[in-house]
Order: C-alpha cells, then structure tokens, then sequence
C-alpha cells in the first residue's frame, strides 16, 4: 500500500499530460528534472526500508521482489521516458547546427531532415491517448 501511495503521489507531482506540455513547450529539461526527483523519492524509500530490514536483522519474511514490483515498474518508467526527454535535450542542439565547407549545405540540409524526422516521431508518441506514467498501461513499451 505504501508503494501504490507513493507512486500515486508521484503521478500527482509529474504525469503524462504534464510530461507532454513540458515536451511542447520546448521544456524537456523541466520534465527531466520533475522525473529525476520522483526516481529519488522511489529509491530513497526502498533505502529507508532495507536500513530498518537489516536494523531488525532480517526478521522480516516478506519477500522484496513482491514487495517493490509495481515500485519497479514505475521506477523503469520513469527512466524511460527520462531517455526520451534526454533525447530531446540532445536532439533539439541539432535545430541550431550550420555546417560549412564545401559540403556545408548538403550536411544541414541532412541533420535538418534528421531532426524533422525525429520532432515527426516525438509528435506521434506525444499525441498518445493514455497517461504515460501509469504501469498499467501495457502499450507504452510498444509506443516508446
């Protein structure tokens, strides 16, 4: 119940429609920053509890597999869809690259289509119909 708790608060501070406005308002960092803070509130509390496990030592039976699963589902989530703001960070640099040389304008011309393509391919994923951050959701993996 604590880790159904914690990952609901989570998705209060940082869900999929909020996710997609940082992404549209050219903000992926913002939501990157948001992720990276819900990751450290899931990885603190399974610390907390393996300090106060090995303090009773070991007399706990339960078994932390079952214990965190969701937890972990949510914590991959949250890394994935960190990869994908991160790659947005990366890929918006290319919207501002001008190659010279002799084959300077074949190059942009290149890295501008590459980026079309990539801002084409976040577009789709961003217009999904479902809360990116809920783990029930079994079609993000084949959206991502």
């Amino acid at each position: 119940m604590i880790c159904n708790a914690i990952i609901a608060r989570c998705r209060a501070y940082i869900d999929g429609p909020k996710i997609f406005a940082f992404i549209q308002n050219e903000e992926p960092k913002e939501a990157d920053d948001k992720l990276t803070l819900a990751l450290d509130v899931c990885s603190k509390f399974k610390d907390a509890y393996f300090e106060y496990k090995a303090k009773a030592k070991n007399q706990w039976k339960i078994t932390t597999n079952a214990l965190f699963m969701r937890l972990d589902q949510f914590s991959e989530r949250c890394q994935d869809i960190m990869h994908l703001t991160s790659t947005i960070i990366q890929f918006n640099k290319l919207q501002k690259i001008d190659i010279g040389n002799t084959k300077g304008k074949t190059l942009s011309a290149t890295v501008i289509q590459i980026f079309d393509e990539f801002l084409k391919a976040v577009t789709k994923f961003t217009s999904v119909e479902y809360d990116i951050m809920n783990i029930e959701r079994r079609e993000f993996e084949e959206d991502f």
